[in-house]
């Protein structure tokens, strides 16, 4: 029997799909929707994404709205420890308690937005695992990286189940993945 990050690097790859969005595009869009709706690739994810974390394990996941909200509780109950999301702010929004924002640099869109975490839940002495499900430049990671610094916490790396960004920054961001978009070529 295959082990388990290998059995479920191929139902993800089964599971996924690229869409053509129509002629005013020149390119696909990824859609995982999948491997939300797959309750046996829902059950794999969190073990599969702990797994190398076990030995020396996090304190707690850190995630960045949306998606990595979605797959990071599955990676903290994997692990036996909470989770602290990091809230996007493009300007707009207001957090009514002190927060540690980073700013990001360009995303995969060009865009910066600021990541912060809620002071009272992040400090000296947690170890941090961030969790996102897709890493295309790292922006998001290193700003949370920024925001664990801040706060006197260390971060352990990352986990993602897809690496778009090139293998120097993941292996700068100590990120591990279960797929790279090669994987999931057209």
């Amino acid at each position: 029997m295959l082990p388990v990050r290998a059995r479920l690097r191929g139902r993800l790859v089964e599971a996924f799909r690229w869409t053509d969005p129509g002629p005013e595009s020149s390119h696909l869009v990824s859609d995982a929707s999948g491997w939300w709706r797959d309750p046996a690739i829902l059950a794999d994810l969190g073990p599969a994404l702990a797994e190398p974390y076990r030995a020396d394990p996090p304190t707690v996941v850190v995630a960045p709205e949306v998606t990595g909200l979605l797959l990071a509780p599955l990676v903290a109950t994997a692990l036996g420890v909470g989770l602290v999301p990091a809230y996007k702010n493009t300007g707009e929004r207001r957090i009514a308690e002190p927060t540690t924002w980073a700013w990001t640099g360009a995303d995969y869109r060009g865009r910066r937005l600021a990541l912060g975490v809620r002071d009272r839940h992040l400090g000296p002495g947690d170890r941090v695992l961030v969790v996102d499900d897709w890493v295309a430049s790292g922006a998001q990671v290193r700003a949370l990286y920024e925001v664990a610094a801040a706060r006197g916490a260390t971060v352990l790396g990352a986990a993602c189940l897809v690496a778009e960004c090139s293998p120097e920054v993941a292996a700068e961001l100590r990120l591990d993945s279960l797929l790279t978009p090669t994987d999931l070529d057209p």
